[in-house]
């Protein structure tokens, strides 16, 4: 079973972020709750961590802006 990396909503007004970098490469091991990749939204960049625990599938490539709820990653 897959856990699905979206993007969050983070403050009140943000409908989108620019995935600044991933810091865990594609096809490697990720823990919950550890750093996964780098989010920035308007003035602030924050670390966002892992939801579970298993092997990391990119699908968004970093420097793209998302909106919120898009889907980045699963993890496997």
């Amino acid at each position: 079973m897959s856990t699905e990396v979206r993007i969050p909503q983070i403050g009140f007004s943000a409908q989108e972020g620019t995935l600044t970098e991933w810091l865990v490469a594609d096809g490697g091991k990720v823990e919950a709750g550890k750093p996964l990749y780098t989010l920035e939204l308007d003035k602030s960049v924050q670390e966002v961590e892992a939801p579970a625990s298993g092997t990391l599938k990119i699908h968004a490539a970093a420097g793209e802006v998302y909106a919120v709820g898009a889907l980045i990653a699963e993890i496997l």
